[in-house]
């Protein structure tokens, strides 16, 4: 009987889900230490994000994201995000799962930021909006590999605390909403990266996130430009008319500077997509497996013609060469060589 020890079951995580895993324990018990030996109420700012502070300790725009402030967030945490990480890197690899967790997460501070000190210049309040709140921990990756999954297995069904069954694609609008309730009453930080975690990382997915899997005319493709990945079906029926405008129009803006990779005509209105390399990629493969389907049902052919061309020589005209396939009686196929000529 094998024994399964804890050594393997470490070894058998993929390596930036391990070591991603492995800092947030670390720097949420530094963090909860020092919490707990002083009286000041975020004595680390150069670990969280605190938007009065931060412009002296940028790396916090990221290093946030390793730090949950009490216990039982760290339990949440631990539950749900290394395994979903753990699925994404073997199926994107690491560099991908890299590239996701510091956009989705740096980008979502970014915002939070500059939302606070815009509220600052408005209100004039900087005890609130500037050192009275710290952003940190995993609200706004949590989000974020959910919309991976809304990407990658939309349909499937899960089912939440041995209760409640959802399917994949309606968990992230679920949890924005949860975040625009929780902001409405009173709790803008942290619950407001949630909503900005998932829009950056679905731009990351649907423009710039490098497909190495399928290649079109020789290179990679980027980003999924698919019907059922739209921006305007997160959102229930009665929002699409405007979602639809403004989503066409920031489209088309962006595309004319430059601001995303150019994939043709891509439209969300109506789930119109045109142009896109996913679908045309798709499309490839399907017509392929269909001739070879085809190529498979026909019985092989009895003859076939096999042109020879003649290397090209230094004179003006070259002679015509006839090259003859051994017949089947020879150990090969009947056939006969048709004629090359310039």
């Amino acid at each position: 009987m094998a024994v399964f020890s804890p050594i393997q079951l470490i070894t058998s995580v993929p390596p930036v889900t391990r070591s991603f895993t492995a800092a947030t324990v670390l720097l949420s018990f530094f963090y909860i230490y020092l919490q707990w030996r002083s009286e000041i109420v975020y004595p680390v700012p150069y670990l969280t994000l605190v938007p009065g502070s931060s412009l002296f300790y940028p790396w916090t725009f990221f290093t946030s994201v390793f730090v949950e402030v009490t216990i039982y967030e760290l339990i949440f945490t631990l539950i749900m995000v290394p395994p979903c990480l753990r699925y994404l890197e073997r199926l994107w690899g690491g560099i991908e799962t890299i590239k996701f967790i510091v956009v989705t997460v740096t980008f979502a501070n970014i915002i939070a930021f500059a939302v606070n000190w815009i509220e600052f210049a408005v209100l004039r309040n900087a005890d609130l909006f500037l050192y009275g709140m710290q952003y940190h921990g995993q609200m706004a990756l949590q989000v974020g590999v959910l919309v991976a999954f809304t990407q990658l297995i939309p349909e499937h069904q899960v089912q939440l605390f041995g209760v409640i069954r959802a399917r994949v694609k309606t968990l992230p609008m679920a949890y924005v909403t949860l975040s625009t309730v929780m902001c409405i009453v009173g709790f803008q930080c942290p619950f407001i990266v949630i909503q900005f975690g998932w829009f950056v990382s679905w731009i990351w997915l649907r423009f710039y996130k490098k497909n190495t899997s399928e290649t079109l005319s020789g290179g990679p493709t980027y980003g999924d430009r698919s019907e059922t990945f739209a921006l305007v079906n997160s959102f229930p029926p009665f929002l699409h008319t405007p979602i639809t405008f403004l989503a066409n129009t920031t489209h088309k803006y962006a595309s004319q500077f430059h601001l995303i990779p150019s994939a043709g005509a891509d439209l969300e209105a109506n789930h119109t997509q045109l142009g896109s390399t996913r679908a045309e990629a798709e499309r490839r493969r399907a017509m392929a497996l269909k001739a070879l389907d085809q190529r498979l049902a026909n019985p092989a052919n009895t003859s076939s013609t096999v042109q020879a061309p003649r290397p090209p020589s230094s004179t003006s005209s070259s002679k015509a060469e006839t090259t003859k396939i051994p017949d089947e009686h020879e150990g090969g196929d009947l056939g006969t060589a048709g004629k090359a000529s310039r």
